[in-house]
């Protein structure tokens, strides 16, 4: 029985909510690795069979578990948001519902600061930062590259 996207929603919230960095899942010829944290980089593969004698399939960003780490750009005391995987960008955590962050917001290391959707998988965005947000970059519902910057935080306050 192959893995919907639902269960491997459901298997990264577990995996999120649990005490483990890391989680290995091969089921009938379909491989899914999750990694989070401090662990190695996140990764995740799903739906690809199983080959013993091929390399194993390229890696994915993996749902859920990203947390971008702010990156300084120039200025030392200003963080660049990067996006953790490519997908559509939504600053809200549903249509009409007021944005997870705005301009002037105060923002913790773990903040959402908006949602990344990749393939029917909702995946929350961390400041990666404390600060106060002072631009926001990408508009909402706009696809946003890896690595690219969503939004930038003042860490001096």
């Amino acid at each position: 029985m192959p893995l919907t996207a639902k269960d491997v929603a459901e298997i990264t919230r577990l995996l999120e909510e649990s005490s483990f960095d890391e989680l290995y899942l091969e089921l009938d010829g379909m491989k899914l690795s999750l990694r989070r944290g401090s662990a190695a980089p996140d990764t995740a593969v799903a739906h690809a069979p199983a080959q013993p004698s091929a390399s194993p399939a390229p890696a994915a960003p993996s749902p859920v578990t990203q947390r971008p780490h702010a990156v300084a750009i120039g200025d030392p005391d200003v963080a660049d948001v990067p996006a953790p995987l490519l997908g559509t960008f939504y600053r809200a955590p549903k249509p009409g519902a007021a944005p997870f962050v705005e301009v002037d917001s105060v923002v913790e290391e773990d903040t959402i600061i908006g949602i990344i959707e990749v393939m029917k998988l909702m995946n929350t965005v961390r400041a990666g930062a404390k600060g106060r947000v002072t631009e926001i970059l990408a508009r909402d519902g706009v696809l946003v590259e890896y690595g690219e910057t969503l939004l930038r935080i003042s860490k001096t306050g």
